[in-house]
């Protein structure tokens, strides 16, 4: 589905350049962190549809786009550590664990909640931007049965406090919007002639692009470098790509030369 244009609002060549050095470090150190702890797992939920239903969730509430991204993020970190914690509970149990039907046992349990669970990331990542309206759960209530799902606000309440506790109350995770815009501001500073508003703008639509379609272009890009048509799941491990695939640095740098 074709993402419809948001009004974007952010201004730039307003940081000092020993501000956006400090940015800048502390960025790289998180993205490392991010990139050293990351799970098998990651990426799995960064499916197109759930992709595109949140950023349409973002552009209908007339949210900041860092929402939606920051969203992403959450989503994807929770559903790792969720269905891992019910893995791990499962087998303490005493009980074999069979992965593939396991897998599918617990997934199968929390996929009807998906809608509640994919909102309320949404929701949590409202509270924590400067620039959008905090969705509180009257207006959450109203948003979700406006688009045919009954829920209450012990529901949702619920939904929120299960995520939290899942992420140890840690939400600050990078997302690549984050990146491209204090990459925009370097480049900005260093370049006052450059317009970095209209890049801006045309790399906000690229960055949509490349979340909604990661799989396909990450999936030619490693048969590419393995120059194989169906790579092993050895070479997917040990190919650098496989580093990259998650990383929020990499996908912000690509759409800000494509659109360069």
């Amino acid at each position: 589905m074709q993402m419809a244009k948001q009004l974007i609002h952010c201004k730039f060549r307003e940081a000092s350049g020993d501000l956006l050095m400090d940015f800048l470090i502390n960025l790289n150190k998180r993205n490392k962190e991010n990139l050293s702890s990351l799970s098998k797992c990651n990426g799995v939920f960064k499916d197109k549809r759930v992709v595109e239903y949140i950023l349409l969730i973002t552009r209908e509430m007339r949210l900041d786009p860092l929402v939606g991204y920051h969203a992403i993020e959450l989503f994807q970190r929770f559903m790792v550590k969720h269905l891992m914690n019910l893995f791990n509970a499962h087998t303490s149990a005493g009980v074999q664990p069979r992965r593939h039907k396991d897998a599918r046992t617990f997934f199968d349990k929390i996929k009807e909640k998906f809608p509640i669970l994919i909102f309320s990331c949404v929701q949590l990542a409202s509270k924590l931007s400067l620039y959008s309206q905090m969705i509180n759960n009257k207006t959450a209530v109203q948003f979700l049965h406006s688009v045919g799902i009954s829920v209450s606000t012990q529901s949702l309440f619920n939904s929120e406090m299960m995520i939290l506790k899942a992420l140890e109350f840690r939400l600050h995770v990078p997302n690549p919007l984050t990146y491209m815009e204090i990459l925009l501001e370097v480049l900005g500073h260093n370049e006052p002639s450059i317009h970095v508003e209209r890049l801006y703008d045309m790399g906000h639509h690229v960055l949509q692009f490349v979340s909604l379609q990661r799989t396909p272009i990450y999936e030619t890009l490693l048969k590419t470098i393995s120059q194989c048509l169906n790579p092993t799941r050895e070479q997917r491990y040990h190919i650098c790509l496989a580093a990259m695939f998650p990383d929020v640095l990499a996908q912000a740098v690509t759409a800000m030369v494509v659109a360069g």
